[in-house]
């Protein structure tokens, strides 16, 4: 339809178009133009400083938490002496003793998390810089504590390099692309427990702990890796590369783990004697104790509803139990995965008061306090003053969608920190006497500063005034409480036109992704996708429905072995709430979602009296048998425990009833909702007869990183739901 078509339309029928006015923002200023940040915070040891990236990214600068200003540098370009030297880096870890910096470049990503790099050590004393290896890109290199040895994985091997000798030793022998992984993990563990480096030093740096994966059972998934037109050569493959890798899918075998410690002195590696059978999982290792050198292992039962923490001597491969936790439904990495190991004992969060909450125990396994307690979740525990013995943590104490610093005491009386409501998030110091705030809101962009262990700010670092100066046209979030079928409240927020008319009729858009534990509706800063629809004319809203987490334990587990049902009927009712608003066309509503999202579309428009005249789907899951194990166990248990669970929550079955218009998407080389979800329900679709419209975003990714991948998407979304709406 021409632009004059569109013109006589808005005489004809006198309602709002979705493009009726120009907007003073651009696409391109809605993906491309994003708020300034700090870089990475690492705090020094004594607590008064902390070492940051400069904002030209050539040095290390050590900042004063007192003043906030620059008291010198660890590191510089411009000052590097020998024969070696660097001219970029991408990141930095700093050794323990404070004398040596792990510095990297030239980094290539593999996961969503994992990459390859080109490693560098510098010595702080003598400004110099030593190459790690010389034998090709390194992947997760670690450096020891006093900055002697940094192990790294290549090619499946764990490799030490020894700066003082400048050797490279080959570690172990038995690593294999798709059979042996040591150091480094499987594509399940990166994906579903965050968990990318295995490798962790003792403290006297003489024994260097990892796990072991044999993935040789996991069966192998593979598919064509056709180039975008984003890569130099697209033309240069004439013959698409087929790209193999271990994908266990659900009720398929995972990875076999063993813990394993390699004795530098002895040069020798030892199995580490504990309970793990075949199909356990082990999501953390660590060290802690009051020397440092004890070696703290999670093993978590294939139906993640049952989790043990044994204390290993790394020695003599002794382990004992010290911790449990157990549930009815899953165990969230979130809770157990928020740990912190000193020297007299350990902080664990847990889910069984019905909320997360942070727990104190000994290394004999003896709870000495349950330091948070309240109808609220600890989000982050940030760590303890050990003169003051106040803790710090970051909570919900202020509303689901906010995120509040608090403070507890020994006597248990919290103390909220910031003024603001919104998202706080911080980096303390080591001594917990300082931290530095992340505070933003949905009408806020980030502003940094400085502040003491009572909250008050003593300096600010960097705020957004220009940029949101820039965006004062844009779209605003509001908040608000939707009730369910039940009557239970519900999250929500409402994205209106910049240049909203309340006796106008606008097209209504639901966005939701509504995946276990996940949370959308957030009281901060995010100027995404949705607020570009929103300029175009259209009403968005979202709901966090039961499974969303940051409620109470109840309100996310009532999903469990069941995913779809819960959701969809929550979804339904938050749009049948917002289509009953006098400004919205009721005939005129979709729905939009990626990935788990993705897969809530097409239950939405698959469910009986569904709203929705349109819906758009990004790289659904469409079926969770064809989704991977770690995650849909977690959620569903497998396929032979719960097949009427599986059946029910399958998209396939529900596509006789999608009357709404669709349009599906994905990226052809996503390696983790595979393009395979997406055309098998192409194919059920076809097989019925059902006309609806299909996009390939040929070579991407899951959430399409590269090139111009994302306002693509949302071109041919805003597109679509000017054509069907």
């Amino acid at each position: 339809m021409n632009f004059k078509n569109k013109i006589f339309l808005l005489a004809m029928f006198a309602i709002a178009s979705p493009i009726a006015k120009a907007e003073a923002l651009s696409m391109e200023d809605y993906f491309n133009d994003r708020p300034q940040a700090l870089g990475a915070i690492t705090p020094l040891e004594g607590g008064e400083t902390y070492a940051t990236k400069s904002a030209d990214g050539k040095r290390i600068d050590i900042i004063s938490f007192k003043t906030g200003k620059k008291t010198g540098e660890l590191f510089n370009i411009d000052t590097q002496k020998g024969e070696l030297k660097i001219s970029e880096f991408d990141g930095f870890q700093l050794s323990a003793n404070g004398k040596k910096i792990l510095l990297w470049n030239d980094k290539k990503m593999i996961y969503r998390r994992s990459f390859t790099a080109e490693y560098y050590v510098y010595d702080i004393m003598r400004s110099t810089v030593k190459r790690v290896s010389t034998k090709g890109p390194q992947k997760s290199a670690t450096i020891s504590h006093d900055g002697r040895f940094v192990a790294y994985e290549r090619d499946n091997n764990i490799f030490i390099s020894s700066l003082d000798y400048g050797t490279d030793n080959q570690i172990t022998k038995d690593g294999a692309k798709n059979k042996i992984i040591n150091g480094t993990t499987d594509w399940s563990y990166e994906e579903e427990f965050s968990l990318v480096n295995t490798m962790r030093w003792n403290a006297n740096d003489n024994v260097l702990a990892f796990i072991r994966f044999d993935e040789t059972e996991v069966p192998e998934y593979s598919f064509d890796n056709f180039r975008s037109y984003c890569d130099n050569e697209p033309l240069a493959d004439l013959y698409p590369e087929s790209y193999r890798y271990k994908y266990p899918l659900a009720g398929y075998p995972n990875s076999v783990v063993s813990v394993n410690a390699y004795d530098l002195d002895n040069r020798v590696i030892k199995k580490m004697d504990l309970p793990i059978s075949a199909t356990d999982y082990v999501p953390s290792i660590e060290f802690g104790g009051e020397d440092g050198n004890r070696l703290m292992v999670m093993i978590l039962n294939h139906d993640q509803n049952h989790l043990r923490l044994f204390s290993v001597n790394p020695l003599s491969t002794v382990g004992k139990q010290i911790y449990s936790d157990q549930s009815e439904a899953w165990l969230s990495p979130t809770a157990y995965q928020m740990v912190e190991y000193g020297k007299t004992g350990f902080v664990i969060a847990s889910e069984r008061s019905g909320y997360r909450h942070v727990y104190q125990y000994d290394y004999s396994g003896a709870m000495r306090r349950q330091i948070s307690k309240g109808e609220f979740n600890v989000t982050a525990y940030y760590g303890k003053n050990d003169v003051t013995g106040i803790h710090y943590m970051q909570t919900t104490s202020e509303g689901a969608i906010n995120r509040s610093i608090v403070s507890i005491d020994a006597k248990g009386i919290v103390k909220t920190l910031n003024t603001e409501k919104g998202t706080n998030s911080a980096t303390f110091s080591t001594n917990c006497t300082y931290y530095v705030n992340n505070y933003s809101s949905s009408a806020t962009a980030s502003e940094y500063s400085i502040c003491n262990a009572r909250g008050l700010k003593l300096h600010a670092l960097l705020d957004n005034k220009a940029y949101m100066e820039k965006f004062a046209t844009a779209p605003k979030m509001e908040f608000l409480k939707v009730k369910n079928d039940e009557g239970e409240e519900m999250d929500a927020y409402i994205i209106k036109p910049h240049d909203f008319d309340s006796s106008k009729k606008y097209p209504l858009l639901m966005y939701q992704y509504n995946g276990p534990d996940s949370q959308q509706v957030l009281n901060k800063w995010r100027m995404e996708g949705i607020y570009y629809v929103a300029s175009q004319g259209y009403i968005v809203a979202c709901v966090d429905g039961r499974g969303t987490g940051n409620r109470s334990r109840q309100w996310s587990t009532a999903v469990y072995k069941n995913l779809g049902h819960y959701e969809t009927i929550d979804q339904l009712a938050g749009a049948r709430y917002f289509s009953s608003l006098s400004y919205v066309d009721a005939d005129r509503t979709a729905c939009f979602g990626w990935s788990y999202g993705g897969y809530m579309t097409l239950m939405e428009l698959g469910a009986k009296n569904s709203p929705f005249k349109a819906g758009i789907s990004m790289a659904p899951v469409t079926d969770w048998r064809f989704y991977d194990g770690i995650y849909t166990e977690r959620y569903m248990l497998t396929p032979g425990q719960n097949k009427t669970g599986y059946e029910a929550s399958s998209a396939l079955n529900r596509t006789s009833g999608v009357n709404g218009r669709l349009l599906i998407m994905s990226g052809t080389s996503d390696d983790n909702v595979h393009f395979y979800n997406t055309l098998k329900y192409s194919s059920k679709m076809n097989t019925e007869g059902k006309i609806f419209d299909m996009m390939a975003f040929a070579g991407f990714e899951h959430s399409l990183r590269d090139c111009n991948g994302k306002q693509q998407l949302f071109r041919k979304i805003v597109d679509f739901l000017n054509s069907n709406l």
